[in-house]
């Protein structure tokens, strides 16, 4: 049950005064990133962090304003200029002055009456708002504030801006921050109070109102001790779920298995490509997690065509061979296929039984497949996070092999429970994180990486060039295509769109058609599996030589004989994404290029990208690259995903604090397991003031 002190917060924002239907839509899209969304709760205005300030201590005279800056004026009001009757394309004026000179307050569509009765002739206002010159001729348009000295009197000088969305006002943001900010109870004190007095930290409460109540720029500046002090109730509250989630994992038991490595030596004896250094550290520090008794836990970070496959096969082989079953999530049908075709001939030749399990597999072909893994015939299963749901049931899981696991969330790692108790995890992502980020979503595990690419692997070989050559473009695929290259064509779209201008993978896919002949394919996201799958092995085998295609292809899609691939509209896509995509060539001992053709004008962001991706091939350099373009919430996909975009950290700022809450949730699950007595009521009411629910069940269940 979620403490009683915290139920004014987790209420809608309904609640509060002057908030409607149609507003509190606007919060929830603000909040939620969608209107249907869970509904914006009051909570969510409090962790809202304004990204600037108003500032109207600035009081000069109308000469003294400086052309395009907010400020506040004391004005004698002149008279009042009406449009012509009918003619609502003409401004409603307000001709005033001061000591310094005159100026106009231009209103468009207004109300005359209302505005009369609000600057009568002859009186004084204090007007705020941004002057604009016009031939040498001081004007307001619009101004935001209208006041009398006794209205003046009471009004805040330091205004917070926040971030908006289209349906709010910033005035209607501010005065419904307001309240709800009035609705904060002074919440028991869960930090540790020597770190409490080393930092010099406010309480929460007092902290959230100051970043809501600046008094000036400092007090939005992340270094302040405010806003340390809720960087780190942001990080702790993170690391302590994935600490109390890790304990839980460790206590439910894992299985101390037996391996003499035979399989695995035999699996490496079939593998074409000596080992590198990484990966044999990675393979040595799995074998040790597997032989102990406690579950693994084991993030393999690993670059595109690191050689992150064969290390879990090693893994999965030594769970065989303790007489266990092992199994592959992946996150698309695709990419389990590819698994099956990457390790299924290996596995035939040393004896593992290997089976695979999507949506396509269907009827009594699907129920046998299921028998065989419920006996424990099948060895290897691979398939999608359906694996873990429903009918499937394993007769012992040893090692539950978890790939691009960012695209699945942290609370499905929970769901292994439920079909391997005992199982130990190898989590495998070919996204370079950076160290912060790992440490924020993959806080409850051990680190393995692969830094080094795999002998015989040569650097790809990336060039930008302009959408206005594509004839010579088209011109050197085809000279390639006729030495016998392989070519993947990437287009943003699958099909021709009125709102965005770039070519579609349709029209890309009949253009080169007409240019090349019958070797082109096309593959997308739209197209049935079979469809995919036909696509694939066409080119795979050669019966087309050009493949057009979406995103589809960016995970896991393995033809080593590919050499060149084309990024159409290059400035349409993210870093890492068109990292991944380069990931698709280079997996020979051949020379390969990625050609990332782009249109102009180019913005400087767009610029910055595909500058980084001609620089470097390395995928951690990249990944730093793309957090300090794109945010943490983007490089990660949190923003879809539910995994942790933070709202008052920032890990560019808050490094070193994100140290410390991983040390302070460390030793509270050491000293303090199930978050008892006054210091445990406290770190509960913390998990749920931040939406770490889930921290609170396991602890129940435990």
């Amino acid at each position: 049950m979620r403490p009683d002190i915290l139920n004014p917060l987790f209420a809608s924002v309904s609640k509060l005064e002057g908030i409607g239907p149609k507003l509190e839509k606007a919060l929830t899209k603000l909040f939620r990133g969608s209107e249907s969304a869970e509904t914006a709760r009051i909570a969510d205005m409090l962790f809202h962090v304004p990204h600037s300030i108003i500032d109207r201590t600035k009081q000069p005279k109308i000469a003294e304003a400086e052309d395009g800056v907010i400020v506040t004026i004391k004005v004698h009001i002149d008279n009042h200029q009406a449009p012509p009757r009918g003619n609502k394309r003409v401004p409603y004026r307000v001709n005033v002055h001061d000591s310094s000179g005159d100026m106009q307050l231009v209103f468009f569509r207004a109300h005359g009456s209302y505005l009369e009765k609000q600057m009568p002739v002859g009186s004084e206002r204090y007007v705020s708002g941004r002057v604009e010159r016009f031939n040498g001729k001081a004007s307001m348009v619009h101004p935001d504030h209208i006041l009398d000295d006794e209205a003046f009197a009471t009004m805040p000088l330091i205004e917070p801006v926040y971030p908006m969305v289209s349906g709010i006002a910033q005035k209607t943001l501010q005065k419904s921050i307001r309240t709800a900010v009035k609705q904060l109870p002074v919440l028991p004190e869960w930090i540790d109070s020597e770190l409490l007095k080393r930092e010099k930290w406010p309480n929460f409460s007092d902290a959230v109102k100051r970043i809501h109540r600046p008094r000036d720029l400092t007090d939005l500046d992340p270094r302040s001790n405010h806003r340390r002090r809720l960087a780190y109730d942001e990080f702790l509250t993170g690391q302590l779920a994935l600490a109390l989630m890790r304990d839980r994992m460790r206590k439910s038991g894992g299985t101390a298995r037996q391996f003499s490595g035979d399989l695995q030596s035999r699996i490496l004896g079939e593998f074409k490509w000596p080992l590198t250094q990484s990966q044999e550290n990675a393979i040595k520090e799995i074998n040790a997690d597997i032989a102990k008794p406690e579950r693994m836990l084991r993030l393999l970070q690993g670059d595109v065509g690191a050689g992150k496959t064969i290390v879990a096969l090693c893994a999965m082989a030594s769970s065989i061979e303790s007489g266990s079953q092992a199994a592959i999530m992946a996150p698309t049908e695709i990419l389990a296929r590819q698994h099956l075709a990457t390790i299924g001939p290996i596995c035939e030749t040393v004896g593992i039984k290997v089976e695979i399990l999507t949506a396509r597999e269907k009827g009594k072909v699907r129920e046998a497949i299921l028998e065989r893994i419920q006996s424990g015939e099948t060895q290897i299963i691979i398939g999608t996070h359906a694996l873990f749901q429903g009918a499937v049931a394993f007769k012992d899981l040893g090692v539950a092999v978890i790939d691009e696991q960012h695209r699945f969330g942290v609370h499905q790692r929970l769901a292994l429970g439920d079909k391997g108790p005992r199982s130990d995890v190898l989590v495998m992502t070919a996204t370079p994180i950076p160290r912060t980020l790992v440490m924020t979503w993959y806080g409850d595990m051990d680190v393995s990486q692969l830094p080094d690419k795999p002998a015989g692997r040569q650097e790809i070989n990336t060039t930008l060039l302009s959408l206005d050559k594509l004839d010579v473009l088209v011109g050197r695929v085809q000279a390639a295509v006729s030495q016998g290259q392989k070519v993947y064509w990437v287009c943003p779209l699958v099909e021709e769109s009125d709102e965005v201008d770039a070519t579609s993978a349709d029209q890309r896919f009949k253009a080169l058609q007409h240019a090349l002949g019958d070797g082109v394919g096309l593959v997308h996201g739209r197209m049935s599996a079979e469809e995919k799958d036909s696509a694939m092995e066409a080119f795979r085998t050669g019966k087309t030589r050009v493949l057009v295609a979406t995103t589809v292809i960016e995970v896991g899609v393995d033809v080593p004989d590919a050499t060149i691939i084309v990024i159409e509209h290059a400035e349409r896509f993210g870093l890492a994404q068109m990292h991944q995509l380069r990931g698709r060539v280079g997996r020979s001992d051949k020379a390969s290029n990625c050609i990332l053709l782009y249109k102009h004008p180019l913005g400087e962001i767009a610029k910055a990208r595909l500058n980084t991706m001609r620089e470097t091939n390395d995928g951690f350099v990249i990944a730093e690259k793309d957090l300090e373009l794109r945010g943490e919430g983007e490089v990660l996909g949190t923003r879809q995903s539910g995994a942790p975009g933070f709202s008052l950290a920032d890990p560019e700022f808050h490094k070193d604090i994100l140290e410390i809450a991983r040390d302070g949730a460390k030793l509270i699950i050491a000293q303090n397991p199930n978050l008892e007595g006054e210091q445990g009521e406290a770190l509960r009411i913390l998990l749920y003031l931040f939406g770490q629910d889930q921290a609170i069940r396991l602890l129940r269940a435990g």
